[in-house]
C-alpha cells in the first residue's frame, strides 16, 4: 500500500498497533468496513471474530485482566455497543484498559436519523474514561495512540467513534506514539494510613485491584506475617492464590455477615478495594459491612497503583521479612456419590493445573469453589466485578489469548451460561485451551435466597416460573456440539471427576455439563 492509498482506517489501525494492541475482538457491520479492510493490511493485530458483542467486551476485559494492556473491540453502532455494554460494565468495575472502536455513520449523513442513528458519544460516555470522535481521516491516528495511552493511565475504556466517512477518506498523516503517564502514588495518603494504622488498637487492610497479584500480594503475606490483619475484596479482578500463596480471607457478602466478621476492628484501611457496603438494599437490613464504630480510610490512588501502596505502606509499617510459603496443595481423594456444589469445589481444587486461570460466572456455586480451591495448585481467579452475568465465557476468550500456554477454566452457572453461549464458537474457532464447566441446578439459586432475605417465605407459581430453567430443560452438551466444542454431561462426583480430569489432559476447548444434584 504506497501512502496515497492510505486511508483513516489504515491511520487509526497503525497506530494502535504502533501503541502495543496486538488482538481486536471483532464484530463488525457496513460502517466498520474500512476498518475489517485495514486490519487485513496490518500483520501486528490479531483479527478475533466474536458471533456477539458481549462476547467481545467481556474477551477484552479479560485480556487487559491478564496483561495490564488494552485490546481493541470493533462494533457495529449503537446496537453493537448495547448488546457490549453489560461486560463493558464489568470491565468498567475491574478498571480494565480497553479500546473500544464503535463504527458510525458518515457524518454528514447523521442527520437524516436513519434506523440506526443514536447519540452514540452520549452512551459510550456511561462506560468510558474517554470518548473520542473521529470526523475527519488526518485525526484518525492522533485518536488511535491517545486512546491506548489514556486507556492505561486512567485503568479503563476509551471509545472511538469513527464516523464511515473518515475511515474512507485519505490521509498522510503518520501514526503516532505515546508513552502512557499514570499518576505517582500520593505518598502523604499512604503516610496517613501508616500512622493511623499504629495508634489504632485493632486495624484490618481490605485490599483489591493490583494489591492482590504481584508485588502487592507479596506485601500483603509480609504485612500478615508482621502481625497485621489483611482482608481481600470481595469480588477481585485478578487474584494469585492457592498453595504457597497468601491467600487473604474475603470479606462477607452480606453486610450482617461483613459486621460479624469485623466486629471489634476500629480502623479499616482501604487499598484499591471498595468499602464494605451491601450490594443491594434489604428492608430492615444494614447497608454498611463495616461495624458502627469502625473508622474507614482510604490509601487513595488509582486501582493500577493499589500493589505500588501497599508496598510502600508495608515498607512504613516495617513489614520487611519475606512471608514464608503457605502450604502444599491439597491432595485429597474426590468425594463419592452425588454431585454437590461442594463436591464439585472439591474435584476442582484436586485436579487444578498448576498455573491456570479461572473465569469465575459460577454465582453459587463459585462460593464452594472459591473456599474448596484455596490450597490448589497455583492459580489465578478473575471474578465476577460488576455482577452482570454472561462474563464467564467471554473473560475465559481472553484470558486465552493473553496467556496461550496456561489451562483456563471457565465456571460457569447455567443461568450465566445463557447470556453469552456465542462464546463457545469463538473459543473452537480458535482453538483455544479453555475447560468450560457448566454447574446446572435449573434455576437462578441466588436469587431463592434474595427472595427469602426479602422476607418471601412462600413465593407463589409466578414467583417461582420466572426464577426455573426447566421445562424445558435445556441441553448445554447440543448446544456445545452445535458451536464445535466437545461436551460431556455427567451427575455425578465420580463422573464430574473423569470428566475433568479429561478437560485438563488434553488441548483445546471441552465443556462439562455438570448437573447439581
Amino acid at each position: 500500500m504506497t501512502d496515497q492509498d492510505r486511508n483513516g482506517a489504515d491511520a487509526l489501525v497503525s497506530a494502535l498497533a504502533d501503541n502495543g494492541v496486538s488482538v481486536c475482538f471483532a464484530n463488525p457491520g457496513t460502517s466498520e468496513l474500512d476498518i475489517v479492510l485495514a486490519l487485513d493490511r496490518e500483520p501486528r493485530i490479531r483479527a478475533i471474530a466474536v458471533a456477539q458483542e458481549g462476547v467481545a467486551s467481556g474477551a477484552a476485559d479479560g485480556y487487559a485482566r491478564m496483561t495490564g494492556r488494552p485490546a481493541a473491540t470493533l462494533l457495529h453502532l449503537a446496537p453493537g455497543y448495547h448488546n457490549a455494554a453489560a461486560n463493558f460494565h464489568n470491565a468498567k468495575r475491574a478498571h480494565s484498559p480497553i479500546v473500544s472502536i464503535i463504527g458510525d455513520h458518515a457524518f454528514a449523513h447523521r442527520k437524516f436519523d436513519t434506523p440506526l442513528t443514536a447519540h452514540l458519544e452520549r452512551i459510550a460516555a456511561e462506560q468510558a474514561v474517554l470518548v473520542e470522535t473521529v470526523t475527519s481521516p488526518d485525526d484518525a491516528a492522533r485518536a488511535g495512540a491517545l486512546a491506548v495511552s489514556e486507556s492505561i493511565a486512567r485503568g479503563g475504556q476509551v471509545a472511538i467513534v469513527m464516523c464511515a466517512d473518515a475511515a474512507w477518506g485519505k490521509t498522510n498523516t503518520l501514526p503516532e506514539r505515546r508513552r502512557p503517564t499514570r499518576g505517582q502514588t500520593d505518598d502523604g495518603l499512604v503516610e496517613a494510613a501508616a500512622r493511623a494504622i499504629r495508634q489504632a488498637k485493632n486495624p484490618a487492610i481490605l485490599i483489591g485491584a493490583t494489591a492482590l497479584h504481584g508485588a502487592g500480594l507479596d506485601a500483603a503475606a509480609r504485612l500478615a506475617s508482621a502481625g497485621y490483619r489483611i482482608i481481600g475484596e470481595g469480588f477481585p479482578a485478578r487474584q494469585s492464590r492457592g498453595a504457597g500463596r497468601f491467600n487473604p480471607p474475603k470479606i462477607l457478602y452480606f453486610t450482617e455477615m461483613s459486621i460479624a466478621q469485623l466486629a471489634g476492628v476500629d480502623l479499616l484501611v482501604l487499598v484499591g478495594a471498595p468499602p464494605p457496603v451491601s450490594f443491594f438494599q434489604y428492608p430492615n437490613r444494614p447497608v454498611c459491612g463495616a461495624p458502627a464504630d469502625c473508622t474507614v480510610i482510604d490509601a487513595g490512588g488509582a486501582a493500577a497503583q493499589a500493589g505500588e501502596r501497599l508496598v510502600a505502606l508495608a515498607e512504613l509499617l516495617g513489614a520487611r521479612a519475606k512471608a514464608a510459603p503457605t502450604g502444599e496443595p491439597a491432595r485429597a481423594s474426590a468425594p463419592e456419590g452425588a454431585l454437590t456444589p461442594a463436591a464439585l469445589g472439591q474435584i476442582l481444587a484436586l485436579h487444578m493445573p498448576e498455573g491456570a486461570i479461572v473465569s469465575d460466572d459460577g454465582v453459587t456455586a463459585s462460593h464452594f469453589a472459591f473456599a474448596a480451591t484455596a490450597q490448589a495448585a497455583p492459580h489465578d481467579w478473575l471474578s465476577l466485578t460488576g455482577g452482570a452475568l454472561g462474563q464467564g465465557g467471554p473473560v475465559a476468550i481472553g484470558a486465552a489469548l493473553a496467556a496461550p500456554d496456561r489451562k483456563v477454566v471457565c465456571l460457569v452457572g447455567d443461568g450465566a451460561f445463557l447470556y453469552t453461549p456465542q462464546s463457545l464458537w469463538t473459543m473452537a474457532r480458535e482453538k483455544l485451551d479453555i475447560a468450560v464447566i457448566v454447574a446446572v441446578n435449573r434455576s437462578y439459586e441466588i436469587l431463592k435466597i434474595e427472595l427469602g432475605r426479602m422476607g418471601a417465605v412462600n413465593p407463589g407459581a409466578a414467583s417461582r416460573s420466572l426464577l426455573s430453567l426447566a421445562d424445558p430443560d435445556i441441553s448445554y452438551t447440543a448446544l456445545a456440539h452445535s458451536f464445535g466444542v466437545e461436551a460431556v454431561s455427567v451427575d455425578t462426583s465420580a463422573g464430574f471427576d473423569a470428566a475433568l480430569r479429561a478437560a485438563f489432559s488434553t488441548r483445546g476447548p471441552m465443556l462439562v455439563e455438570a448437573i447439581l444434584g
